[in-house]
Parts: C-alpha cells; sequence; structure tokens
C-alpha cells in the first residue's frame, strides 16, 4: 500500500518509554480481560443444548401484559426441553429467566456490567457476568437454537439487527427468529418493506428471516417446525458446529 506522506501513530513509535509500557500494558490486560469473558461463556454454555435466547426491555414492569406474556413463553420453552438464556437483568429478562427457572431446563442469565439500570435477576441456574457488549452478544448467538424478540429498547433494537445481519451474511447458521407483539413490530417491519427494500438495502426475501408470532403455543410450535421443515436434530452437534465462530 502507498504511503500518502500522513504520519499515522503507532504504539510502537512512542518516544517516551514509561508511557509507552503503561499503554501497552492496559491494552494487554484488556485483551486477556476480553479473552476470559469467551473463555468462561464457552466453559459453560458449550453443552447446553438446545437453548433459545430472549431479548427485550429492561425496563418492562412486572405488571406489563408482556412481562405475563415472556413468562409463559419462557416456561413453555423450558418444559420443551430448551434451556432459555436472557440478558439476566430485571424486565423481560427476569420474565425470562423466571420462567425458565420455574420449568425443566436451564435458565440462563448473560449479566452486563452497567452503571445504572441492570441488576442481576434471582431466578438463574447458570449466572455469567460481562464487561464487554460484543462478548456477551457472541454468547448469545453461538449458543442458541432460536431468538424471541420481545418488545425493547435501543439495546434490543441492537441485538436483534446484529442477529439479523450474521444471518443475512451467512456469518451465523438459519435459525428461527421470532418477533413477539404485532402492535409493537409491525410499524418497523413496514418501513423495512416500504423503504429499504424498494432502495435496494436489502432484498425482500430478507424478510423472511423474521416471523411475528404473538401466541405462546405458537412460538414453541414455528421453532419445532422450523427444525423439522429441515431435518435437522436440536440435539445434533453439527447445530453447534455450524456457528459463525
Amino acid at each position: 500500500m502507498k504511503s500518502n506522506g500522513k504520519n499515522v501513530p503507532r504504539l510502537r513509535q512512542i518516544s517516551n518509554i514509561e508511557r509507552a509500557t503503561s499503554k501497552k500494558a492496559r491494552e494487554s490486560w484488556q485483551m486477556f480481560t476480553i479473552m476470559a469473558e469467551f473463555i468462561e461463556a464457552a466453559e459453560r454454555l458449550a453443552e447446553l443444548r438446545p437453548a433459545v435466547s430472549i431479548f427485550g426491555s429492561a425496563r418492562t414492569k412486572p405488571d406489563d401484559p408482556m412481562y405475563a406474556l415472556c413468562l409463559d413463553v419462557a416456561r413453555r420453552l423450558s418444559d420443551e426441553g430448551f434451556a432459555v438464556i436472557s440478558g439476566g437483568g430485571p424486565g423481560i429478562m427476569e420474565a425470562a429467566n423466571k420462567g425458565a427457572f420455574e420449568g425443566r431446563s436451564s435458565s440462563v442469565g448473560l449479566n452486563i456490567e452497567l452503571p445504572r439500570e441492570q441488576k442481576g435477576n434471582a431466578w438463574q441456574d447458570i449466572s455469567l457476568s460481562f464487561r464487554h457488549f460484543f462478548a456477551r452478544k457472541v454468547a448469545f448467538v453461538k449458543y442458541a437454537d432460536a431468538y424471541v424478540v420481545f418488545p425493547g429498547g435501543f439495546g434490543t433494537l441492537d441485538e436483534m439487527t446484529e442477529v439479523l445481519t450474521l444471518l443475512q451474511t451467512g456469518k451465523s447458521r438459519r435459525i428461527p427468529v421470532i418477533l413477539v407483539g404485532t402492535t409493537f413490530w409491525r410499524g418497523l417491519l413496514e418501513w423495512i418493506r416500504n423503504q429499504m427494500v424498494p432502495g435496494g438495502m436489502i432484498k425482500e426475501e430478507d424478510l423472511d428471516l423474521v416471523q411475528l408470532i404473538d401466541e405462546p403455543a405458537n412460538i414453541v410450535d414455528a421453532i419445532f417446525a422450523f427444525y423439522e421443515a429441515r431435518d435437522i436434530m436440536l440435539s445434533d452437534d453439527d447445530t453447534q458446529s455450524n456457528a459463525f465462530l
């Protein structure tokens, strides 16, 4: 690559030895903490199959109908043999963990350290703590056989769109993505269909990556139907080996 004469600084070119050493130490330590999060997640979750990741708002209150709906969905999934993975915090995450905890399969919380709002809930059979959002999101995707997304804010949209991007680009194996809450999601899906598709930003068939389902029993049935149509056993080791990581 040709140089255009710009002075692009490099860590190894810092003339102050003490400053350079200190900065290298900080960067190296941060890399080790990131690696440790990946390793712990693999040790705790690699054999957790099948599993469903549930996303949604931390601000949903226990008296919100969506909380009760999530509780029902998670309990059904748990009783059908699915471990349930959530963000481990309050709101929809708590409902997901509580429903799974009361069922017969594992309830998993992928907690994140935040200055406010996030606090681990009490309904976790397996609890992991992350400092880095991206390491946490890898665990959400890598160890799940389906994603169920309830109404939420920026964090939920971030998790959902990252999953859809990985599926669209083939960086993750194809698995079902189910949006719960027709009233909440309909406007977004219509905007995608009316703006992104005509503009050539995505293909129309990319909309097939998601399903919009509100009935708890139908959500569970849709996950089973997805794999039955592809003649895949949810316990197959191949489902893990096809993951993007």
